[in-house]
């Protein structure tokens, strides 16, 4: 329910776009054993501890503050956006990055750039999990023993 969310966030994201981006994840994990989070705020650096302006930068802190560097096989990939200051970035922990490298990461990124200039926040999202999620499975396939081991749903920022 919206009403445990931000208020921010209500002005942005309905409940069916959380549970389509849940969705998204979930299905594109059912194929690896990678890990996909999708993570909202409304600016970069807002509040007393957040200095940066740089997306990258504060896409890796959230990444290390979701606990992703934790997964099994190094290989969780965070879909970043900062809804204000409309900025991205993709974070790849270093397991999936030595096998995607620089320029894919780009062309996931210039690809939901294209679909929120459209004004399809919800598309821009969910087709990034699920580009994200076929690399994730060509590389880290599922496996028998494989558990979830982040929550599915949207993290969304104060």
């Amino acid at each position: 329910m919206l009403g445990r969310h931000p208020r921010w966030a209500r002005g942005v994201f309905t409940e069916a776009d959380l549970e389509a981006v849940a969705a998204a994840v979930r299905e594109a994990e059912r194929a690896t054993s990678a890990e996909i989070r999708v993570h909202a705020e409304r600016r970069v650096a807002h509040g007393l501890r957040r200095r940066t302006t740089d997306p990258m930068e504060r896409a890796r802190e959230v990444f290390a503050g979701l606990g992703m560097h934790r997964t099994a096989h190094r290989s969780g990939v965070l879909i970043y956006l900062a809804v204000e200051d409309r900025k991205l970035a993709i974070v790849g922990d270093e397991g999936i990055h030595t096998h995607v490298g620089d320029e894919y990461w780009k062309g996931v990124r210039d690809r939901m750039v294209e679909r929120l200039r459209a004004g399809a926040m919800r598309g821009a999202l969910v087709g990034a999990v699920t580009e994200v999620g076929a690399a994730l499975a060509r590389f880290f396939p599922r496996r028998p023993d494989d558990v979830d081991e982040l929550p599915d749903d949207m993290s969304l920022g104060r």
